[in-house]
């Protein structure tokens, strides 16, 4: 992964909650263009969020903080 990838993603991971959302919106909304979304894929991806998003605030999951992934990331 290049260096400025990983500036980058740092920089976004440093925005509030809501500008995150909205630079992810609008990433996927780039994507769209080139790419035929099925419908029926797109709510399942967005219930398969849901459903993390819910194991995580729950505790059930546990995640894994950003400097052991980058960390991990950059030894390859």
């Amino acid at each position: 992964m290049a260096t400025e990838l990983i500036q980058l993603i740092d920089e976004a991971l440093a925005l509030s909650d809501s500008d995150r959302a909205t630079l992810a919106s609008l990433l996927l909304k780039s994507l769209d263009s080139e790419v035929d979304v099925d419908p029926d894929v797109e709510a399942a991806w967005a219930q398969e969020a849901e459903r993390r998003w819910h194991e995580i605030e729950s505790g059930t999951v546990a995640t894994i903080p950003w400097e052991d992934v980058k960390a991990r990331l950059l030894q390859q």
